[in-house]
């Protein structure tokens, strides 16, 4: 049986859905506030290997700051672990729900991609 963390922003109406998944489903996990604390650069090491290495889906790319600090066009230039480094002071600019247990995990809420995640 895995242990849950879901990182998630209170106002988030997709964060919202997530929760009441895993909440309908009865999975036990721990729920983070995102923007008081990111996920871990370690954390999101793993993540990254569970995304295939896609630095850029770890990004809220719709999200206010990701626009206001041109992370298109930085993103271009920043190394991975500077990547990691920038999303683990910063809350924000982590795509969100982020769910990351011990032997998975997926940022955005895709309710098919959730269930077979947890099932694992």
């Amino acid at each position: 049986m895995s242990h849950w963390i879901v990182y998630e922003y209170s106002k988030c109406s997709t964060c919202k859905k997530a929760l009441a998944f895993l909440d309908k489903k009865k999975i036990k996990y721990t729920k983070i506030q995102i923007t008081e604390q990111p996920p871990t650069a370690t954390e999101l090491k793993a993540m990254l290997g569970y995304l295939g290495g896609h630095l850029k889906k770890l990004f809220n790319t719709s999200g206010i700051q990701y626009r206001e600090l041109g992370m298109s066009e930085q993103l271009k230039s920043l190394s991975e672990a500077q990547a990691i480094q920038l999303l683990s002071k910063n809350g924000k600019l982590v795509k969100r729900p982020f769910l990351i247990g011990n032997h998975g995990g997926t940022v955005g809420f895709d309710e098919t991609n959730w269930a077979q995640i947890l099932n694992s």
